[in-house]
């Protein structure tokens, strides 16, 4: 049975009389890619922000990588990163001069040789010492997931990552995505490009008026989704489908 990197049981969170999270449960395996999907103004964002210790829950049980995130806030932040909406990088800097940084903020040995490795793995060999403003925006964006990986930790929080960027751009990060799943990282995704959760999701769930109403793999969510024939071919429903066919419902009661 694979170890849970994050378990969260009975989120709640209300901004004075607002109440944005009314009860949310969800976990995720180690080594696995899970998207949360939902529509802006969802949650999304505030479920990220309490799991990395950036926001208090009101009320529920949140534990990362083993610790609970209201009593062991340190534990938590050492074993994590978060690639947040917009590119979090020194425009003045070089993409090296970024990478070099943050190894020396977290006290790594040889940043040097911490950065090469990374520009390479991330393909910006050939960019590492122009300014990070001279960067494309799909550059910038696997700078950005780059600095996340400085000091290799457990488990990475990506929001909305590929906001913005075109098809290109948005297939490399998929790839980075991918390959950190590979090497047993665990990811945690925000999204709203439906195809981007099909794509990379081992585990799929709906945020909808600060609740999960639908959760499980892809081939799962497809089995709550009457199936459409037209004549003799059998239309398989796309994730958009299922998510317009599940929150239609609740907003139809």
């Amino acid at each position: 049975m694979l170890t849970k990197s994050i378990k969260v049981t009975g989120l709640k969170k209300s901004y004075k009389d607002l109440q944005v999270l009314k009860g949310v449960d969800f976990e995720v395996e180690e080594g696995r890619i899970f998207a949360l999907l939902g529509s802006n103004g969802a949650g999304k964002t505030t479920v990220v922000k309490i799991l990395t210790t950036l926001l208090k829950q009101d009320a529920g049980s949140v534990t990362v990588n083993g610790f609970d995130v209201a009593s062991k806030p340190e534990n938590v932040r050492q074993a994590i990163s978060l690639t947040g909406q917009f590119a979090a990088v020194d425009e003045l800097l070089t993409g090296r001069e970024n990478l070099i940084l943050i190894a020396k903020l977290r006290y790594l040995k040889n940043p040097r040789q911490v950065a090469d490795d990374l520009l390479l793995s991330f393909g910006l060999t050939e960019a590492a010492d122009r300014r990070v403003s001279t960067y494309s925006g799909g550059m910038r964006r696997r700078l950005d997931i780059a600095l996340s990986l400085v000091g290799k930790p457990k488990i990475i929080f990506l929001d909305e990552p590929t906001t913005g960027l075109d098809p290109e751009a948005r297939i490399e990060v998929w790839n980075i995505v991918k390959g950190l799943a590979k090497g047993g990282t665990t990811v945690l995704l925000t999204t709203q490009y439906l195809e981007e959760a099909e794509q990379l999701a081992d585990k799929i769930a709906i945020l909808h008026e600060g609740k999960i109403i639908a959760s499980g793999t892809l081939s799962e969510l497809k089995k709550m989704f009457p199936l459409a024939k037209v004549e003799y071919v059998e239309k398989q429903p796309t994730l958009e489908d299922i998510f317009l066919a599940i929150v239609g419902k609740r907003e139809g009661k």
